[in-house]
């Protein structure tokens, strides 16, 4: 890689690290979390089935982390109660963060998920292109359902609970190409069966920074958003951008794409989150209401007027 284009890398990391921090304070980033945690109360939405499932679920939320080595540091899941009460398996929704944003900074995205009824897990991993980290988390649920025993506890909850034909992963910035990824990169890739990425990063961008990926291997139901921000140039994944991505993922693999008006890059976690609840729920628990969220034409999500340049091949 050449200095120019090392420059304008390096530059373009920090663009995305300050969108999702909103600061440029020398305070430790950990202090201050990328999403608040009452945005569900302040998240503004455009139709009755996003403010359906912005709103918190059902479900009360436990938590539970377990060390991980390497740069993931730990495993952080989040999860339904009483998820070890009757016979119920719950599916899993795996979070791929974006650059220097640890999953212990938006956990409110994550208990509010799990509120729906998912096991949800995160890392504390700051650079997930690849989609490892998320490989890793399947590695370290499949040990998990087989433990007799957690953290001292007399039972495991979690034996015999998780869902392992049910598994989504969301990602957002670099981690919504990690997201890609893990589904199509990886070893385990075969277990993930959707995916939603929250301003991937751009493909040029992505091969600049080495971060490879590959939309054309997908071959499960993929929902991309972004935002329009101010300039639709300075952002992430302008609007070219996430068509590209759109367009190359097979016609055969169901999938939509939106752009929320006037959000930011690091708007998307936050702002996004009624219809990522929304597309796990029709995904990965059979919700007949979610889907209409994203119908072709006449889903929710087309007439939703803080959205533009939506497209679906659902039908």
């Amino acid at each position: 890689m050449n200095r120019g284009i090392r420059n304008i890398c390096m530059v373009m990391i920090m663009a995305i690290s300050v969108a999702v921090t909103g600061c440029t304070s020398t305070k430790a980033p950990e202090a201050e979390p990328a999403v608040p945690y009452d945005y569900v109360s302040k998240v503004k939405t455009g139709g009755s089935i996003e403010e359906k499932y912005l709103a918190m679920g059902p479900y009360r939320v436990s938590y539970l982390e377990k060390f991980a080595m390497q740069e993931f540091e730990k495993y952080e899941i989040h999860y339904p109660s009483d998820i070890s009460e009757g016979n119920e398996k719950f599916p899993v929704v795996i979070f791929s963060n974006g650059t220097g944003i640890k999953g212990s900074r938006y956990t409110a995205v994550q208990e509010h998920l799990a509120s729906w009824g998912f096991i949800v897990l995160s890392t504390e991993q700051e650079f997930s292109w690849s989609g490892f980290s998320s490989e890793m988390c399947i590695r370290f649920l499949m040990l998990l359902d087989e433990a007799e025993a957690v953290d001292g506890w007399k039972t495991n909850p979690f034996k015999g609970h998780v869902d392992f034909d049910r598994i989504g992963v969301s990602g957002h910035s670099q981690g919504g190409v990690g997201a890609i990824n893990a589904a199509t990169a990886n070893d385990h890739g075969y277990m993930v069966r959707t995916v939603f990425a929250a301003s991937p990063a751009n493909i040029p961008l992505s091969e600049a920074l080495q971060w490879e990926y590959d939309p054309s291997l997908i071959t499960v139901p993929t929902f991309l958003v972004s935002g329009t921000g101010i300039s639709d140039e300075k952002l992430v994944v302008s609007g070219e951008n996430l068509k590209e991505i759109y367009s190359l993922i097979p016609d055969v693999v169901q999938k939509v794409m939106a752009r929320r008006k006037k959000a930011e890059h690091g708007n998307m976690l936050s702002y996004a989150d009624g219809y990522m609840t929304a597309w796990f729920m029709w995904q990965l628990r059979d919700d007949a209401e979610a889907v209409k969220s994203f119908t072709d034409g006449d889903g929710e999500i087309f007439s939703n007027k803080l959205y533009q340049d939506q497209v679906s091949n659902i039908r």
